[in-house]
């Protein structure tokens, strides 16, 4: 009996085709016409049905059935899904079928009161028809459902959901098909009435000490909530009770998890530090930004990184017409290649395996697909490292960055947008220069085109250069690959400790998702040749966030998890750089993105800059390399670096 049970759960469980609910209905239409004919022949005096009007009638039937389906398409609906609006649909199909067969009934065998009320009546039938037999349907699963819950009670856990807001109680319809998840009711702070919402108790707590009685009575293993707002309210307070009481703490995916409609993690999940470090979603006009890109033929460097990567799941959402991937990481690169392919089937995608620093690999692309959009996001990032190998730290960064610039001219580009850092103001280490020195390349080649004061070589053959250059500047983003929420994560697990490299550090976070629908905003708004910062919200403390995570772990700092100070490392910074400053930028009409103020350079200085470093860099002449990015930045001082050697000193150390 269980297994007839788990078959037909099975069966509904699944979406039926379209095309069994459709000779369903279409056979309860015709059987309600052929019932009515049946009524009629009885109730009626002998032989007034005639074969002429039961032919007529039921082709009346047929038709009207057909144009009505195919009109309103109810049966499409997902039947388990349906709802008392859906009322109106069914009622306007019938209504419909009847004046359809009014017609054809009419123009035919004409009318009379009898047959007037025969359509009537067929119509409250097919109605009814069509209404009862989903209502006995969505019974029998939601019967079925409950009687599989039951005998796998060992294994469902029971929720309870905070607060009792439209989120929260559309989180209902999350868990009626879940076998692992039974909601028990809802959860609020403070003394209120005892009330009900869709049939569940909502329970109520003062304190923490009365909210551990109620779980323990209730046998409660989790508590959802239904926003991240709701997470981050209760950080210091709901979720530290589930993590120290052994509650699962829940969340339902965002709308960062939600991509060109289609839900990229569809399962609840639990609380991660990324929700409690987030902030309110930002309110970005979707409308224009997938307009620009729509039907677009669009490239992507370093698409296979963290920015990269979630820049090419926003894309594919947005109706491109091409999405070139291009990047040198060959695994990352198949990963993605498998994401893409699985989530959005129609996308036109090519990846390309390839280097920015290869000159003639870049152009193979260009040449072949002629991308309108470019958006830059290859380069080395981290900072520690690219101190131990600053040649390559430029040759990526910086002569990287000015070879996709100038594919992007050469093949009528009709924007690039560069992806630069809060590390580039004021930079301090290798990696931050090389970002300042790409910004001043894109943006002085930029207002070069502008003035008319441009002509390379290349462009030989090109009449016109009509390439807008966008630079888009934000600081750290949340478990972006290498970062130190990854980092902790992996050190918690491996039982600690997790290292910290100054107990005063902080810095800015931002959800990727988040950053990379800014950089879109921001290109749909420019006008060309801006550098374009994000605000960041405020500053992490990295010692608070380590605790964090040992205490969303459900362990103790100190007792479970040691924290240790390693001490700065080179090129590292205590405080990041505020971008969004009234003092440096300008503000634009989005309250979160700003126009930096920043100095402009001469294209023909900055374009003997660049080629020297590359000449340079490829040589290893690290001292002479240093020294010129250092004269070409003069705001570039190294710190807890072996290059503070090499830093002028300022008038007042003079």
């Amino acid at each position: 009996m269980r297994k007839i049970l788990a078959s037909i759960s099975h069966f509904f469980s699944k979406y039926v085709d379209s095309r069994i609910i459709f000779v369903m209905d279409f056979v309860l239409s015709l059987a309600s016409s052929l019932f009515i004919l049946l009524l009629l022949t009885t109730v009626t005096r002998q032989g007034s049905i005639t074969t002429r009007f039961v032919a007529f009638w039921m082709m009346a039937s047929v038709v009207a059935t057909l144009v009505v389906m195919l009109s309103f398409k109810k049966y499409k609906t997902v039947i388990r899904h349906t709802r008392l609006r859906d009322l109106a649909g069914f009622m306007g199909e019938s209504v419909c079928k009847m004046l359809i067969m009014l017609a054809i009934v009419w123009a035919t065998i004409g009318m009379n009161s009898t047959v007037l009320v025969a359509l009537l009546m067929d119509f409250m039938l097919t109605m009814c028809a069509f209404l009862g037999v989903r209502l006995l349907m969505i019974m029998a699963y939601d019967r079925l459902k409950l009687r599989e819950k039951e005998q796998n009670n060992s294994n469902v856990k029971r929720v309870l959901v905070f607060g009792t807001s439209e989120k929260s109680v559309a989180a209902i319809t999350r868990f009626q098909n879940s076998y692992q998840y039974h909601i028990v009711g809802f959860l609020v702070k403070g003394k209120g009435p005892k009330l009900k919402v869709n049939e569940l108790s909502v329970y109520s707590y003062l304190d923490f000490t009365e909210l551990k009685g109620l779980v323990s009575s209730l046998h409660i293993n989790c508590v959802l909530f239904p926003t991240e707002s709701d997470v981050r309210e209760e950080s210091d307070g709901l979720v530290q009770f589930c993590t120290k009481n052994n509650l699962k703490a829940l969340i339902i995916p965002s709308i960062d998890e939600v991509v060109g409609g289609k839900i990229m993690n569809t399962r609840i999940r639990e609380v991660k530090i990324e929700d409690l470090l987030g902030r309110q979603e930002i309110k970005i006009e979707m409308e224009a930004i997938v307009a620009n890109f729509r039907g677009k033929t669009v490239m992507v460097t370093g698409a296979a990184g963290s920015i990269g990567s979630e820049l090419c799941r926003q894309l594919a959402g947005f109706g491109v017409k091409k999405l070139i991937l291009f990047d040198n990481g060959e695994t990352p690169m198949h990963n993605i290649r498998l994401e893409l392919e699985e989530h959005f089937p129609d996308l036109s995608f090519v990846p390309v395996i390839g280097d920015v620093r290869q000159i003639q690999r870049l152009d193979y692309a260009f040449r072949t697909w002629r991308p309108q959009v470019v958006f830059h996001a290859a380069a080395y990032k981290h900072v520690p490292l690219m101190e131990e190998n600053p040649c390559e730290a430029v040759l990526v960064n910086v002569h990287g960055s000015r070879n996709v610039a100038d594919k992007c001219i050469e093949y009528g580009t009709e924007m690039m947008v560069m992806i630069s850092t809060d590390k580039a103001v004021n930079p301090t280490n290798i990696m931050g220069c090389t970002k300042r020195l790409a910004e001043i390349y894109v943006q002085s080649l930029g207002l070069a085109i502008a003035n008319g004061t441009y002509y390379p070589d290349i462009q030989e053959g090109v009449k016109e250069c009509k390439t807008k250059f966008v630079t888009t500047r934000f600081g750290n983003v949340l478990g972006s690959n290498g970062s130190v929420i990854p980092r902790f994560r992996q050190q918690i697990e491996n039982g600690g400790p997790i290292t910290v490299t100054d107990p005063r550090i902080t810095r800015f976070f931002m959800t990727i998702p988040e950053a990379c629908r800014l950089v879109m905003e921001a290109a749909t708004m420019s006008t060309g040749n801006q550098i374009f910062v994000f605000d960041m919200g405020e500053s992490v403390k990295i010692d608070t966030l380590a605790r964090r995570m040992i205490s969303l772990a459900g362990l103790e700092v100190g007792t479970d998890i040691k924290i240790e100070y390693t001490g700065l490392r080179p090129g590292e910074k205590l405080y990041e750089e505020v971008l969004s400053n009234s003092e440096n930028t300008i503000p634009t009409s989005h309250d979160r993105i700003r126009v930096a103020r920043v100095r402009e350079y001469d294209y023909q200085h900055a374009l003997e800059v660049v080629n020297r470093l590359e000449e340079l860099s490829r040589y290893v002449r690290i001292p002479e390399m240093v020294m010129l990015m250092k004269e070409t930045v003069p705001e570039f001082k190294s710190m807890n670096s072996q290059f503070e050697m090499y830093d002028k000193p300022s008038a007042n150390e003079a």
